[in-house]
Order: structure tokens, then C-alpha cells, then sequence
């Protein structure tokens, strides 16, 4: 679980987003960093039970403010990801921590890059059928909802607009995400909640996994 002390943090520092109460209150935010990586931690022990991924990745809680015209120097919330282990296994899982029940675990291909994305394009091209049938399954679909992410407004070059896979085609993204109230977050079984939720996502992981090691013909790329 994690702790009211967390969200209690992140809300009088949604309130007080500047540097001199961060500073004044720093003491209490590497405390409860502390809790929140453990967290993640075990996150991560329970997920590699049944599949295999990196160490996690913490999320700074600064913002680089650079090139936003939101000024505001911290981040309201805590957020990590776990990659699993390339390049048999593709995909990635992400868990965001923020009050007002925001909280949220994401799964899937944030950002593919070109040559995945093509690869992935011409999968859809050639056979949809797999790929539905797995997102549209009903015990898949009743922990993970619609496939999300950004897509182009029309097909991308050397596709066809009119084929039939051209939802799937359009994507450049491939995400799922599962929203958590706070009181959820707190619960003692949200642990498991989570590790649940990511077994879920295996048989979509397994597909794309197959997909980003093969070329169009099955043959193996590693």
C-alpha cells in the first residue's frame, strides 16, 4: 500500500508549488520518496515472478520547465516504469501515484520506434484478426478497456486509407491504462491489484513480443 502521508504531500504541494516550501519541507518528501521507491520495489519483485524486467525507474519529481509555459517547478505526482527485458520481450509497464484518484497503471508502447512501428503497421496490414481478437477478448477488455494512445488523422504513406485495418494502422501509439481511486492506492491489496492487473496484459505482450522479433514472414530477428 501506500501511504495518506504520500497523497497528503502531493495535495499541499499541488498548493504550494514553489521552491521555497519545497525546500522548507524537503526532510518529509525524501521520507516518503523512500516509501514510494520500496513500493515500487516490490512492484517490480512481484511482476519478474512471472516475467522479466529491468530495475525501476524512478521518475524525478522536478519538471524541466525549459520549453513549458507552465513554470511551476515540481511535479504533483510520483511515477516509475519497469521495461522488460529486450530484445526477446517488448513492452513496457508505467505506475502514477497522484491524489484526487488519478492514479493509474499503463501498459504497452509508448513510444515505438520507426522501424517497430512500420513493423507493427504491416502486421495489421497483412492480418488484424490476432491482434483483435486478443484486445477484444472480455475478460481482457473487463481489466484493460480500449487500446489508447495517439494516432494520425489519416493513414500513414504507403498504407491504404480504406483497408480495413486503418483504426489499428493510423496508431502510433499502443497503450492500456487502468485508473485507481486513492483509498484503492492506500488499501493493503493494492500490490496484488496491480501484479493482477499486469498478468492480465500478458497475451497482448506475448503477440507484440512475437511481432518485434520476426519479420512479416515468422522468421526470427535475434
Amino acid at each position: 500500500m501506500v501511504s495518506k502521508d504520500v497523497f497528503n504531500f502531493l495535495k499541499k504541494l499541488e498548493k504550494n508549488n514553489n521552491r521555497d516550501w519545497f525546500n522548507s519541507n524537503k526532510l518529509e518528501f525524501k521520507t516518503l520518496e523512500s516509501e514510494v521507491k520500496m513500493f515500487y520495489s516490490k512492484v517490480n519483485q512481484k511482476l519478474n515472478i512471472h516475467d522479466k524486467t529491468d530495475k525501476v525507474k524512478l521518475f524525478r519529481i522536478y519538471r524541466d520547465v525549459r520549453f513549458s509555459k507552465n513554470k511551476q517547478p515540481y511535479k504533483t505526482h510520483f511515477s516509475g516504469s519497469f521495461h522488460r527485458v529486450k530484445p526477446h520481450l517488448r513492452g513496457g509497464y508505467y505506475f502514477h501515484i497522484q491524489p484526487n484518484n488519478e492514479s493509474f497503471v499503463a501498459t504497452g508502447f509508448w513510444d515505438p520506434s520507426k522501424e517497430d512501428l512500420f513493423r507493427i503497421r504491416k502486421e495489421f496490414e497483412m492480418d488484424d484478426e490476432e491482434i483483435r481478437a486478443i484486445i477484444n477478448n472480455k475478460t481482457f477488455k473487463s481489466v484493460w478497456g480500449e487500446l489508447e494512445g495517439e494516432a494520425l488523422k489519416t493513414a500513414p504513406k504507403g498504407f491504404d486509407k480504406e483497408h480495413k485495418a486503418i483504426d489499428l494502422i493510423r496508431r502510433k501509439q499502443f497503450i492500456f491504462t487502468k485508473k485507481f481511486t486513492d483509498e484503492e492506492v492506500q488499501n493493503k491489496d493494492i500490490l496484488e491489484k496491480i501484479d493482477q492487473a499486469f498478468k492480465g496484459i500478458r497475451p497482448y505482450f506475448d503477440y507484440m513480443s512475437d511481432v518485434l522479433t520476426t519479420n512479416l514472414n515468422g522468421e526470427s530477428l535475434i
